[in-house]
């Protein structure tokens, strides 16, 4: 499937006293690498929620194999799942140069904004990405 890599800097205010990055900021990275993602194929979440369709989260899970430290760059690598129809799932693998440090899995529903009713995955969107 799919795959795109985003970079980040750890800020200092991302980890706690031990100078690991706390486990919250995680959801947080993995936002920031599935915005790029769908940037990269002309899908703008603002756009989208400007059309009323939300993409709210139903499930996340990580592991965590190494910690990650204040000023470290970590590659995030985002590969749609599978091709989407009421849900989008992603896959996601955080890096420190070659060494793996997380896998993480989001599961997220494509809403109707008025009536928070879920709806398949717009057509726009699928041919944007490429289904």
């Amino acid at each position: 499937m799919k795959s795109f890599s985003t970079i980040i800097r750890v800020r200092y205010a991302e980890t706690d006293q031990m100078g690991v990055v706390h486990h919250g900021n995680y959801a947080q990275y993995l936002e920031l690498a599935r915005i790029e993602w769908m940037e990269q194929f002309g899908v703008s979440y603002k756009s989208m929620e400007d059309d009323g369709v939300m993409l709210p989260v139903y499930e996340m899970n990580f592991k965590y194999k190494r910690p990650a430290h204040f000023d470290d760059r970590l590659t995030i690598v985002t590969t749609l799942k599978e091709e989407p129809d009421i849900r989008i799932k992603f896959t996601y693998k955080i890096y420190r140069g070659e060494e793996l440090l997380t896998i993480a899995e989001t599961t997220l529903v494509f809403m109707e904004a008025t009536t928070k009713k879920p709806i398949k995955c717009p057509p726009h969107i699928l041919k944007a990405i490429g289904f």
